[in-house]
């Protein structure tokens, strides 16, 4: 994580956690054409490449150990999510509580982020 900060610099700039996530590239954008043909969610892709690679082998080892972001992955994976935008959804969610424990001071509460999960819907 030291990487990802190094690459965002001064995380006050941001206003909240989502315009961190979209800085970086991980938000979910829908791909349309026209009227008729939808594709799939994807992630955008329109920030730093450099976080976003720093991000994803931490994505897949918080799936498998962060008690917070297995539960949510399993929800997606039940939802009939796709593998790699269950990863790039554990991404985002990373800079969502990397966000929270720079702009608060106070360590990562795994229960409080389990907590609130059962509040969000989608990615």
């Amino acid at each position: 994580m030291a990487k990802v900060l190094a690459y965002i610099g001064d995380i006050r700039r941001f206003r909240n956690a989502k315009a961190l996530a979209a800085f970086i590239g991980v938000t979910p954008r829908l791909k349309l054409s026209g009227s008729s043909v939808k594709g799939r969610t994807m992630l955008s892709r329109t920030g730093h490449a450099s976080v976003r690679h720093a991000l994803y082998m931490p994505g897949l080892v918080a799936l498998r150990h962060n008690p917070a972001i297995k539960a949510f992955g399993e929800r997606l994976k039940a939802h009939g999510l796709a593998p790699k935008a269950v990863v790039g959804a554990s991404m985002r969610k990373l800079v969502h509580f990397l966000f929270g424990v720079v702009r608060s001071g106070k360590p990562f509460d795994a229960s409080l982020a389990i907590h609130r999960l059962d509040f969000q819907d989608g990615i």
